[in-house]
């Protein structure tokens, strides 16, 4: 097995050592199950805030440093909610939830955070919030505290309680990124992209000629569907009025009550309306190998007024351990914004930038681990049946 790297983000085994020595703690203990192959999920604790708004995590009256507590001491909070036996989140409205898990990480540690797939594909956005910072998502190397969760659920009104992971967290360091030039010779040995047939069965490489690449791959978005005849549906919109999802249940909603089925049409186009919310999938199928992990560019002014995705990333193994079918669709989770925008089949969408490991993952996404969408299609979360 290859030497660890200097630099690249943290494989399932460190993640699990810096556990056990504290640097990630929590009153209840950390589970080997909120380990991923290269993410820790995180967890809500006990506690709610129902805020007037969002805000901006930066500091007030001149000061040098924010707190959360300086929030909580403001005219933001509305109203606290007790999650230990669960609660529900209005659809529209913001709330902020202190994480069970707080860290003490190494002076050259940093990490970032996402939601996870489920968390995107409902249309809940989140993000999370370090004290002493003036960013979301991001925490500085060698950070000691608390870490904060802010939930706007956008689509569905939801219910959560205490312990549920609507997040988790990498951590890194040095400069993880692969470069375009290592991007196409990684390509060359182990394909990243392949070809997406309408037999569904095709998984010839993408041609290396053929790579889009700047800081990262391109992709294209799928308007087509994998039917060969009738009518195949190429995408999901989200229906203004539902009912309440409870985010602990799985596999029990009807799809029906809460999706709508958008099918292909006859010139592979889609016009997208404000602020509806679209769950489609790309043209390609992405592989990535296990000393690596990837993560979708969260938006791009060349990709017009519109967000493609929620969560966006890959863990070692995404699309590569399946023997027989090479590579696996990316969901995109859509919002346009302020105007109309019409799409077409094969249109460049979005790009995925792919990073370092420092080391193999001992647990890959997809193989021993369960893995709920390691072999995806056009697929909603995991929440709902047909």
């Amino acid at each position: 097995m290859p030497s660890p790297r200097k630099s690249g983000i943290l494989p399932f085994q460190q993640l699990r050592t810096l556990a056990r020595q504290g640097a990630v703690h929590a009153d209840v203990p950390i589970t080997e199950e909120q380990i991923q192959p290269a993410s820790l999920d995180l967890r809500l604790g006990t506690k709610a805030y129902r805020l007037l708004s969002s805000f901006l995590p930066e500091p007030s009256d001149q000061q040098a440093q924010f707190t959360i507590e300086d929030l909580y001491r403001s005219d933001l909070v509305m109203y606290d909610m007790d999650l230990s036996e669960g609660a529900i989140l209005e659809k529209g409205h913001v709330y902020l939830v202190p994480l069970m898990e707080r860290l003490k990480l190494p002076k050259d540690i940093r990490g970032r955070t996402n939601p996870k797939s489920s968390t995107g594909r409902l249309d809940i956005f989140t993000r999370v919030v370090t004290d002493l910072h003036v960013g979301f998502d991001e925490v500085r190397s060698g950070y000691q505290g608390p870490l904060f969760l802010e939930i706007v659920p956008r689509s569905f009104t939801i219910r959560v309680q205490a312990g549920l992971a609507l997040n988790q967290l990498r951590l890194m360091s040095g400069k993880p990124l692969v470069s375009d030039t290592s991007l196409r010779a990684i390509h060359r040995k182990t394909p990243l992209l392949c070809q997406n047939g309408v037999d569904g069965k095709s998984d010839r490489p993408l041609p290396v000629k053929d790579l889009r690449v700047d800081n990262g791959l391109f992709l294209q978005v799928d308007l087509r569907g994998n039917a060969d005849e009738g009518q195949a549906i190429v995408g999901y919109r989200a229906k203004k009025n539902s009912h309440i999802i409870d985010l602990s249940k799985i596999g029990h909603y009807s799809a029906a009550d809460y999706w709508e089925p958008l099918y292909r049409n006859g010139t592979a186009t889609m016009l997208l309306e404000p602020e509806e919310f679209y769950i489609l999938a790309s043209k390609e199928r992405i592989q990535v190998p296990p000393g690596y992990s990837a993560e979708m560019v969260a938006y791009e002014a060349a990709c017009g007024e519109l967000r493609t995705h929620y969560a966006g990333f890959f863990d070692p193994g995404f699309g590569y351990a399946n023997p027989t079918r090479k590579g696996t669709q990316v969901v995109l989770e859509v919002r346009p914004h302020d105007v109309p925008f019409r799409i077409q089949d094969g249109q460049t969408f979005f790009k995925v930038m792919y990073e370092h490991m420092q080391a193999i993952p001992t647990q890959l996404y997809g193989s021993s681990m369960g893995s709920s969408y390691s072999q995806q299609g056009l697929t909603l979360s995991k929440h709902f049946k047909w």
